[in-house]
């Protein structure tokens, strides 16, 4: 028995998107009786580093045997991409234009190999500047951080624009946490990586956006009896059906 399923592909903010709280466990756990939620997130990784490994994150064999298409794949870069080329982490920047393309291309990718499966793309999240300070990435001589949120919002409008000329649904965190007064401290607990809080909102985003494209729940057969379709006389019956 082959359950379908729902890869996470992005950086940090997915790959710790397993820890207590996080966002892609809370997805596990919604879907826990319907479909497997598979985590491939790669700590630092830009759109570029990407496109180099997609042939190993998302093997050949997927496509033979049992294998049977993903449901949906999430794709959430960027936060790397915009590092500034100047500072400490100019080693991960990504020219915008490039970053857009690469988004093109993994996008086009996975349609190529799974034209039935939805890819769901996510901004960046917005930069609490002062916070990355406190918690600086390497040697940093200077006291300007090594991203800033103008730079994250730039890229949140490229990866807006690709999703639309892709035709694919994305989620627009940058905006979407910028909705609310005190995003810096209630999403963001080092001015970049998420809090209980942001993964909520990263959560309810992404089952908004499966729901949109017709995979929730109410679509979703869970793949074995539930106990409470059991005839207490005879719970044995259930499995002859």
């Amino acid at each position: 028995m082959m359950r379908p399923k729902i890869y996470l592909f992005g950086d940090s903010i997915t790959e710790e998107s397993f820890s207590a709280g996080g966002w892609g466990a809370a997805l596990a756990h919604h879907f826990s009786r319907t479909a497997d939620v598979v985590l491939r997130g790669f700590s630092g990784y830009n759109t570029r580093w990407a496109m180099k490994v997609l042939d190993k994150v998302f093997p050949a064999e997927m496509n033979v045997g049992n294998g049977r298409a993903p449901l949906a794949v999430t794709v959430f870069f960027g936060a790397n991409d915009a590092c500034l080329p100047d500072r400490c982490s100019a080693f991960q920047h990504v020219p915008i234009d490039e970053y857009s393309q690469n988004l093109h291309a993994i996008v086009a990718y996975l349609k190529n190999r799974w034209p039935s499966t939805h890819v769901i793309l996510i901004t960046p999240p917005p930069i609490d500047e002062v916070a990355r300070l406190l918690h600086r990435y390497g040697e940093i001589h200077s006291d300007l951080p090594e991203r800033t949120n103008e730079a994250a919002r730039n890229y949140a409008k490229a990866c807006v624009t690709v999703a639309r000329e892709c035709g694919a649904p994305v989620v627009d965190l940058w905006s979407r946490m910028h909705q609310f007064p005190d995003w810096g401290k209630a999403y963001l607990r080092d001015g970049l990586h998420l809090t209980l809080g942001g993964n909520k909102i990263v959560f309810e985003e992404v089952i908004g956006k499966l729901k949109e494209v017709g995979l929730s729940l109410e679509t979703l057969p869970a793949d074995l009896p539930f106990t409470d379709a059991m005839d207490p006389n005879d719970p044995l019956k259930v499995f002859e059906e």
